[in-house]
């Protein structure tokens, strides 16, 4: 009996021949290996309230999600996040028809592309994205039509050019991709952008998958709006969230779909056969957790609020020009003013240079030129290791 060797044939599937290791693993084994701050991945350095964490104890205690949990999530969570939404948002759903919880947003998205699109659908997304959309799309045997967002110097933004959006749409686009709070640049879509984007979908009849996971880190008077409440809406979009961003238990991996019957079954076949169940003790926590009064979420953003003015005026005294997120817990700036021109090359060499690790955004465009000078730092960490960062950085650069 023979067996096949790498050399008879490549191994990984040619879909995913761009897709090596991610940007994120590189970067941080270099923060250990250098002994940096590491503020380019996205996770909090302190986990979230203790009252929620002794929820997920307690069910493993009582034995609750212990083994294989219901495969469209626990009921208690599931009516939890329909509460959530009819209370934040006016969106009412049924939780269970119109509720599903998935490990983490990230399934969700990979659940919500392997369910809606054939193999040559177009899907328009907004540039620069988070790495697995591209990943997801792929696997799905779509392809990718970026729309890129422009940096706008003088509201220090990124803007979403409608028109361009409009010209991306083609008989062969199935779906519009679309992430408010947006990761990395931080814009957070206006009612008008969104309205826009809205009547563009219902007039091209085109489904509509929301990556809503920081729908509670706006900042500066912005509102978040999901799409899903606009005229048309409801029946075409697949809204996305997720309890890590909000909860800062970013490792127990508890996502959610929201949608109507038909969207949320189709998600829910692709959703079977990847994880089919997870994070079982952890869903009662979260259920918790979304019971918590509005004055723990107004807490939390006005706690990230001052982080983000901290680290944005160490990187404004260090040179960089700086994009002030309106929403997420990320700062886009540019590294042109410190004479800097790659910011792939700035990132590598950082951690030496100043102790710190922030990401290339280029990572996250097909257009790399467009991201080249922009790198990406979180905020989602204690105010003494922020405090740290930004004296090293200023260090490093500041004149």
């Amino acid at each position: 009996m023979t067996g096949m060797t790498s050399s008879s044939r490549p191994l990984l599937n040619r879909r995913l021949t761009e897709f090596g290791t991610t940007i994120f693993a590189e970067m941080s084994a270099l923060a250990v290996a250098t002994g940096s701050i590491n503020l380019g991945q996205g996770f909090p350095d302190r986990d979230g309230p203790e009252e929620i964490r002794e929820a997920a104890v307690r069910a493993l205690r009582d034995g609750r999600g212990n083994q294989y949990p219901p495969g469209p999530g626990v009921p208690e969570l599931r009516a939890a996040i329909a509460r959530h939404q009819a209370r934040r948002y006016g969106l009412s759903y049924d939780p269970d028809t119109e509720v599903l919880v998935t490990a983490g947003a990230t399934e969700a998205i990979a659940a919500a592309l392997l369910a809606l699109l054939e193999p040559g659908d177009e899907v328009v997304a907004l540039e620069p994205y988070y790495d697995s959309y591209a990943a997801c799309i792929a696997m799905a045997g779509a392809s990718r039509v970026p729309v890129t967002l422009r940096p706008d110097p003088e509201r220090a933004r990124f803007r979403l050019d409608l028109d361009e959006l409009r010209d991306a749409v083609t008989d062969r686009t199935r779906l519009l991709l679309i992430n408010t709070p947006h990761n990395p640049t931080g814009t957070v879509l206006t009612r008008a952008e969104l309205t826009a984007i809205a009547e563009l979908a219902v007039e091209r009849d085109l489904l509509v998958v929301t990556d809503e996971v920081y729908e509670h880190l706006v900042f500066d008077g912005a509102e978040h709006i999901p799409p899903a409440t606009l005229p048309g809406m409801r029946e075409r979009t697949v809204t996305i969230g997720s309890a890590g961003k909000t909860f800062s238990f970013t490792g127990w991996k508890v996502g959610w779909v929201t949608g109507a019957p038909d969207l949320v079954a189709a998600v829910r076949s692709a959703k079977q056969y990847l994880t089919y169940v997870a994070s079982g003790p952890f869903q009662y926590a979260v259920a918790e957790a979304l019971r918590l009064p509005d004055s723990y979420f107004e807490e939390f953003r006005a706690d990230m609020l001052t982080k983000r003015d901290l680290l944005a005026g160490g990187l404004e005294q260090a040179g960089f020009t700086v994009f002030r997120p309106a929403g997420t817990y990320f700062i886009t700036a540019d590294v042109r003013p410190l004479g800097e021109t790659d910011g792939f090359a700035f990132c590598r060499a950082l951690p030496e240079r100043a102790g710190v690790v922030a990401i290339p955004n280029a990572v996250f465009y097909d257009h790399k030129e467009a991201g080249a000078p922009y790198v990406r730092f979180a905020f989602c960490k204690r105010i003494e290791v922020l405090a740290d960062a930004t004296e090293r950085l200023r260090k490093a650069f500041a004149h």
